[in-house]
């Protein structure tokens, strides 16, 4: 009798009849926002009548320990007032405490961050005075801001003493490189266009007034300070070859291309050639991007790139490229051979199909599973609202992306299992990274235009083994920006950079994680190169736990 019952319950199970639970996987990212106690909201001055273009394009976010608890921050820039575009409040940014239980406290007031005399756009964290405390540079127009960590929870704008201030100019992503090599992070400036409030331009659809396009703007050039290790700096963009690169830039990375020990830049421009900027190793620069082939479509057009980010994709040790841009032309990836010129890969990679429809911003590579594959999440969103009347495909409102590699170069859409926040739409910009609970797994946080912030908590990376690593700089500058990491174990090489700018408007958690999938079965060695060319091999790395590593 017993074989009969089983054989029916097994013929049962077969034919479905009965449904045993199943417990569902989690979700890759949960949108924690609500319960961390991120109430912040950004404001662009959209209700201007004169639809400045300034307005559509702000929003940067920064993960930063300021006050070196072991706990990464969150820093968020607003916008501001245009004119005609009054608030019964001015705007703000917030600073949040990272409480260490899941929860932030706003703590913007007592920081003394909270007002910028101008139009805000993005922020880069570094240490720049080697204080051991990172600082904050602030963009926007039509000046810019750097503000010293006094290492008490209060932060003093020093802009006129440093001679930062960039004036006149709308300044969109920075990023810190010691680009000279002398242990101090010097500064460079991604300036977009000649704009001002008096000089008005009208554009209309179906007599609605609309934003312009960007071309109807001049660009201008980047802006490069050398740091005097004084607490001030030289503007030194014309004696870099920088001065007559005119063009729409939008933000950049720092990362050493060429592999020669010097950092060099590439630099997203919109409507604009983008730059590869190869340093000469005598404080000039030269722009490569040409012979690169990564300056303009093969049909020889400039793209509108916004964002961009650096990361080895496939495992060859070398830095590969992804550019957002505006919906028609697909986000860009570009793979570095080890020569010139680098080769496109945006089709074979899936990314071409991918984002035909969309405007990126925020943009950043990620071992979300930490399975030592480098996959890549960005934010889209569109400029303008009239797009919907004119496009059915193309929407004013539009989905982030997180796409797994396959650790070939070939991606995959993985809204399904991503959470619910990768199958909704918002008005992404700015975008950041960082392991804001130290479990191992990378979190994500990305800024919305005229709304609140998302952040995005990692649910599957604490299940593989990792490694993290904090590099401190003696003779190079303290956060090791422009380090090179090597990590050998199991039989893997996995190659990782400290970067400055990347994303858009963004500043990232300057921590490495490499993840491993399995523990590995034998000796975890870590190779560095330092930002000054020196070499160092540290072993006896802990698995799934961060440690310091010292010059």
């Amino acid at each position: 009798m017993r074989w009969v019952l089983a054989a029916l319950l097994i013929l049962c199970v077969c034919a479905g009849f009965i449904k045993w639970p199943v417990s569902a996987a989690p979700d890759i990212f949960t949108d924690v926002t609500a319960q961390a106690g991120i109430r912040w909201r950004h404001v662009s001055g959209e209700e201007s009548s004169e639809r400045y273009l300034v307005e559509t394009m702000g929003g940067g976010v920064a993960f930063l320990d300021f006050d070196r608890d072991g706990l990464p921050d969150l820093f968020f820039v607003t916008g501001g007032e245009t004119p005609k575009s009054p608030h019964s409040a001015p705007p703000n940014n917030a600073l949040y405490r990272n409480k260490g239980n899941g929860t932030f406290e706003d703590v913007t007031a007592k920081a003394g961050l909270e007002r910028l005399p101008f139009y805000g756009m993005g922020v880069a964290a570094a240490d720049f005075d080697n204080d051991g405390y990172p600082d904050l540079f602030i963009t926007g127009y039509p000046a810019c801001a750097l503000f010293h960590n006094n290492r008490d929870g209060t932060f003093t704008d020093i802009t006129e003493k440093a001679g930062v201030k960039n004036s006149g100019k709308w300044a969109a992503g920075a990023a810190w490189i010691d680009y000279d090599r002398d242990g101090r992070l010097d500064l460079f400036i991604c300036n977009y266009a000649k704009f001002s409030y008096s000089d008005i331009h009208r554009c209309e659809f179906n007599g609605l007034r609309t934003y312009c396009a960007q071309t109807a703007y001049e660009g201008e050039p980047p802006t490069l300070y050398h740091n005097n290790g004084d607490g001030t700096f030289t503007d030194v963009t014309a004696q870099a070859g920088l001065a007559k690169l005119v063009g729409r830039a939008l933000d950049a990375v720092s990362i050493d291309v060429d592999d020669d020990g010097w950092p060099d830049i590439f630099v997203a421009r919109d409507a604009s050639p983008n730059l590869l900027l190869i340093n000469q190793r005598n404080g000039t620069f030269v722009d490569a991007a040409l012979d690169a082939e990564v300056a303009l479509t093969a049909d020889g057009m400039a793209r509108a790139g916004m964002g961009v980010d650096a990361g080895d994709i496939t495992g060859e040790g070398r830095p590969d490229f992804f550019v957002t841009n505006f919906n028609d032309e697909q986000h860009a990836l570009f793979l570095n051979k080890g020569a010139f010129p680098f080769q496109e890969w945006t089709r074979e990679s899936g990314l071409a199909a991918l984002t035909r429809s969309f405007v990126g911003w925020g943009a950043h590579f990620l071992d979300f599973d930490n399975d030592g594959t480098l996959d890549l999440v960005f934010v889209n969103g569109h400029l303008n609202p009239v797009i919907e009347k004119t496009r059915l495909d193309v929407h004013y409102e539009e989905p982030p992306m997180l796409l797994a590699n396959n650790g070939k170069g070939v991606f995959r859409d993985m809204k399904e299992s991503a959470g619910p926040v990768f199958r909704s739409r918002y008005l992404g910009r700015g975008l950041a990274v960082g392991d804001y609970d130290n479990d191992g797994g990378t979190d994500v946080v990305f800024a919305r235009l005229n709304d609140a912030p998302v952040l995005l908590h990692n649910n599957v990376g604490r299940e593989k083994a990792w490694i993290g690593v904090e590099l401190q700089g003696t003779k190079s500058n303290r956060e090791a920006i422009g380090a090179k990491l090597t990590l050998t174990a199991g039989g893997r090489k996995l190659t990782r950079w400290i970067t400055s700018g990347t994303s858009y408007l963004s500043s990232h958690d300057h921590r490495v994680i490499f993840g491993l999938g399995d523990p590995p079965s034998g000796p975890v060695r870590l190779d560095i190169r330092w930002p000054n060319g020196n070499e160092q091999t540290v072993s006896g790395l802990k698995l799934n736990q961060y440690q310091k590593v010292v010059e």
